[in-house]
């Protein structure tokens, strides 16, 4: 700080300096460093600084960093995990199964098997930890993993087969990740939707919500509701208060950037929702509903985000809430 550095609002593990036309970010973790700027004479200036303090050495262009392989271009940046992806299909000695088109099947219906064949409990939780990090930029899969981290206490022969098949689909998937192109506008937009009363164990359904800087995917999250909702509706507004949260913290995260957006737009495809958070009225309706998630509808009011329609085939988040076909997996 004694440089000129500041720390990030948000990340206390990011530091900052800029002024009118450029910018180095430093992100520490541990005793790892990852840095850039959009001119050479910081990295440069930075390098000189951190060697004048400590014992350090280069490694060079970002390329590998935590099982995360870095492909640097002109004007892109890609994100893969293709050696960490052959590594597990080796550890449990799938590296020459099959292809699966999707990480699960549309028909695909999990319960506890309490009829069913116990399988090795620690291997079964060895495969899920390890698939669990390969959700890190592996949105694709995250729906199919969290549903088999639901069963490790006690795991069966038909879990452990549904868990086989996300390492069936990776085998023809290795290549695939996360592109981030170098010259967009920052276009901020978040998608939500629930797959209402979807357990037939505990009727709880599934969140999803994931945000994109124009068509750059930087959040996704999927996860089990905590109650059992009483209509879509209602069970959509509760977790759209978490979609938009987390809108509050990349926004944050984008001034210590410089940058700024308004006015973020959350796409649903439920009208009933929408209206809901346009109409003062329905508080008779909507009593079940915790005060404190009411906040969306402030927002809203406030024109802070804007909740918006979209076509069910066209909602992103479906994929984090549901087993999809081929054709939604991938369009």
């Amino acid at each position: 700080m004694s440089h000129g550095y500041e720390i990030g609002k948000i990340d206390k593990t990011l530091f900052i300096k800029k002024s009118k036309f450029v910018i180095i970010l430093v992100q520490i973790y541990v005793d790892d460093i990852i840095f850039g700027a959009t001119n050479d004479y910081l990295c440069e200036e930075f390098v000189a600084v951190m060697q004048g303090e400590f014992e350090t050495s280069m490694m060079g262009e970002l390329s590998f960093f935590l099982g995360l392989q870095v492909k640097q271009l002109k004007d892109d940046i890609f994100l893969i995990q293709t050696m960490y992806c052959k590594e597990i299909l080796q550890k449990f000695e799938m590296e020459n199964c099959k292809d699966a088109s999707t990480p699960m099947s549309t028909s695909c219906y999990m319960d506890d098997d309490l009829t069913g064949t116990t399988v090795d409990q620690t291997k079964f939780r060895g495969l899920i930890g390890s698939l669990i990090y390969l959700t890190a930029i592996r949105s694709d899969i995250m729906f199919a993993v969290c549903l088999c981290s639901r069963f490790q206490s006690n795991p069966k022969e038909s879990h452990f087969k549904a868990a086989k098949r996300i390492l069936k689909y990776l085998k023809g998937t290795t290549s695939v990740g996360l592109w981030y192109p170098s010259h967009f506008p920052i276009h901020l937009v978040g998608y939500f939707d629930s797959n209402f009363a979807g357990c037939k164990l505990n009727r709880k359904g599934t969140s999803g919500t994931c945000h994109l800087l124009d068509s750059s995917l930087i959040s996704w999250h999927s996860k089990k509701q905590a109650y059992v909702a009483l209509s879509i509706a209602e069970i959509e507004y509760i977790y759209a208060s978490s979609c938009y949260a987390q809108i509050l913290w990349i926004k944050s995260q984008l001034e210590d950037f410089g940058l700024k957006v308004d006015n973020v737009p959350l796409l649903c495809d439920n009208p009933s929702f929408i209206n809901l958070t346009k109409n003062q009225i329905q508080h008779s309706r909507t009593k079940q509903i915790e005060i404190h998630h009411h906040f969306i509808r402030d927002h809203v009011s406030n024109g802070d985000c804007e909740i918006q329609f979209i076509e069910t085939e066209k909602q992103l988040a479906d994929i984090f809430t549901k087993p999809l076909p081929k054709k939604r997996v991938f369009s």
